[in-house]
């Protein structure tokens, strides 16, 4: 038995020391272990709690870099967002643009092709009444030549003489002429009242 549990047995026995001293330790583990509470406490602080003071560190600059990053990547993320309503916007803008452009076109060119066809349409009639014009002309002098021989023809008939003479026949030709339209105007007069 060693000798500090030989006194505790003696102490309780003869109850020469007080019932408090059997829970304190002697002078001597006080002092023990309070070296040895120091030596530990020393190399703690000196190796142990500088690595995990430079573990924690790293976590932490970990940590904070991860959160640096995430709040980085989440305004690039909110800059990036921003930057596609804008060009959303600017896409639409250019649409609507360019639809109102091709709407302004178009009307621009169904106005240009009403105009062409209005200005065709009045062309090719103008020329229709040209070309009818000039042969009317045509068929008013072809019709006078063929009245005016027609007419010697007949008066030379009735009248029994040659009318062979070009100013005469001219005469009798335009005296003829003018008594048919005489005659014709006449006619429509009567027609129209």
């Amino acid at each position: 038995m060693p000798a500090a549990d030989h006194q505790v047995i003696l102490a309780a026995e003869g109850g020469e020391n007080d019932p408090l001293q059997l829970f304190i330790p002697p002078f001597y583990d006080w002092f023990w272990s309070a070296v040895v509470l120091v030596i530990i406490a020393v190399v703690f602080y000196r190796m142990v709690l500088p690595k995990f003071q430079a573990v924690l560190d790293e976590r932490t600059a970990k940590i904070e870099g991860g959160l640096a990053q995430a709040a980085k990547a989440q305004e690039e993320a909110a800059a990036a967002l921003a930057e596609y309503h804008q060009q959303l916007a600017e896409a639409r803008a250019e649409a609507s643009k360019t639809r109102e452009e091709a709407r302004a076109e178009g009307t621009a060119i169904v106005a240009e092709l009403k105009t062409k066809a209005s200005e065709d349409a009045s062309r090719i009639i103008e020329t229709a009444h040209r070309q009818i014009e000039a042969e009317r002309q045509s068929a008013a002098v072809s019709l006078r030549a063929e009245v005016g021989t027609l007419a010697t023809e007949l008066a030379s008939k009735i009248v029994g003489e040659s009318l062979e003479d070009s100013a005469r026949q001219s005469r009798v030709v335009d005296r003829f002429l003018e008594e048919l339209e005489a005659d014709q105007s006449a006619t429509t007069s009567v027609k129209e009242g």
